[in-house]
């Protein structure tokens, strides 16, 4: 049977190099340039060093340029 308790809920990830842990279940996390929700099961683009997910290529990409910019670890 299918869990629905956590739709709706964000989720509280560790992102790992090629994966991630689930600190708490939730059905979405949110991008941190654009702010928009990305599904679990969608999400593929995040930063280790800064803890951050994105939405998609462009929206990690703005992010690694601002990083780099700024002299920060991306």
């Amino acid at each position: 049977m299918l869990d629905t308790t956590d739709q709706g809920r964000e989720a509280k990830l560790r992102y790992l190099d090629a994966d991630f842990d689930v600190q708490r279940a939730g059905a979405y996390v949110t991008c941190a340039v654009t702010g928009r929700k990305i599904a679990l099961d969608e999400l593929r683009y995040w930063s280790v060093a800064r803890q951050e997910a994105y939405a998609d290529a462009t929206a990690a990409n703005e992010a690694y340029e601002k990083a780099r910019a700024n002299g920060e670890a991306f």
